[in-house]
């Protein structure tokens, strides 16, 4: 693609400069490097290329080189310091143009994610940012060991790995309480497993939820929050798969959508753990290695460092005081669904 035309105004004054110089020797004054910052912030607002608008000076400064004798070092130190100093102002606009754009997309998310915003305005925001909230999006959000801000190093790198993948596919990265999310058409099925990816790679092991797509304005919240439980599962329940995704777990809400329910199970199929030597922890971790394992004791007690005779023990021992047989099918169900409970209601270390 050809360069835009590099508008004559941008080297106003540029010529009577060299030719000033190279007569008198001096260096650019206070008003005249700041007048090609200015100029350089203009140019970077107007949206030209920083390459073609130093090409462009360099041409000048060739066109207009004095003829009068004079000093070309000076010359060529005044052609330096102008570039430098249009240099700097463009920088300077095209930092300011990328925080605008960093709390611009900052604010959009908190108004989309908390519905601070009017429908018909929202959706409206959401096109400049790729998004078109009438169809359905999909949600991933990564948790790394530390926060991750916009326009730090991990979205960047991670920004940069789904742009050369995907290109322009209305994909929108960005940040929210130090986590990494990526908001993705619902069709779009190659996405965010491939985000989910690249962030664990980039956030050195972290752990990514993909919640499940959902339909309209509020499709994008929906799937948000699925990923942020997801998360919050994870955590309780030890699991320790890299990529969650939301369909996989949905047998959990329901578990604990009646609470009380769920705390009684806990402490009337589990609550006579708590009489055992050591407390019910030990018994507990027992029990969740054994159904972590299929309920096979020898694979259950590799993973305790417990020798087997030690497993088969306290699998009896949990027998005698619960009168429940974890072995037993009739049995094994009510155990497994306490023990979930218990996970997920953070027993026996909170009452309930």
């Amino acid at each position: 693609m050809a360069e835009r035309e590099i508008p004559e105004h941008y080297l106003d004054g540029y010529a009577r400069i060299l030719a000033d110089v190279s007569a008198t020797g001096r260096r650019l004054t206070r008003a005249e490097i700041e007048s090609r910052r200015a100029l350089g912030e203009q140019a970077a607002d107007a949206g030209h290329g920083l390459r073609a608008l130093v090409v462009t000076h360099l041409a000048a400064a060739r066109a207009a080189w004095p003829g009068a004798p004079g000093s070309a070092d000076s010359t060529l130190a005044a052609v330096q310091q102008v570039i430098d100093a249009f240099a700097e102002g463009y920088e300077r606009a095209q930092r300011l143009a990328v925080r605008q754009e960093e709390a611009a997309r900052r604010e959009f998310i908190d108004d989309l994610l908390y519905g601070r915003s009017g429908l018909g305005r929202l959706v409206e925001r959401a096109e400049r940012f790729g998004l078109r909230l009438a169809h359905a999006h999909a949600v991933a959000v990564a948790q790394g060991p530390a926060a991750y801000n916009e326009g730090g190093a991990v979205p960047r790198q991670v920004e940069q790995a789904l742009t050369t993948r995907f290109g322009n596919r209305n994909v929108l990265l960005t940040t929210k309480d130090g986590r990494l999310l990526c908001i993705a058409p619902g069709h779009e099925d190659e996405i965010l497993p491939y985000f989910a990816k690249q962030a664990h790679a980039a956030t050195d092991g972290g752990r990514v939820a993909i919640g499940r797509p959902q339909p309209g304005p509020g499709g994008v919240v929906q799937s948000y929050e699925e990923a942020l439980r997801a998360l919050e599962l994870a955590e309780r329940l030890d699991l320790d798969q890299p990529v969650l995704h939301a369909t996989d777990l949905l047998v959990y809400p329901v578990l604990t959508r009646d609470r009380q329910a769920m705390a009684d199970l806990v402490v009337n199929a589990l609550g006579p753990l708590t009489t055992a030597r050591g407390g019910a922890q030990p018994l507990l971790d027992t029990l969740t290695a054994y159904f972590d394992s299929g309920c096979v004791a020898a694979e259950a007690a590799r993973r305790l460092s417990l020798s087997v005779r030690a497993m088969t023990y306290r699998l009896q021992r949990i027998h005698q005081l619960t009168g429940a047989d974890p072995s037993d099918p009739a049995h094994r169900y009510m155990l497994q669904t306490a023990v979930i409970g218990a996970r997920l209601l953070d027993w026996p270390n909170m009452e309930l």
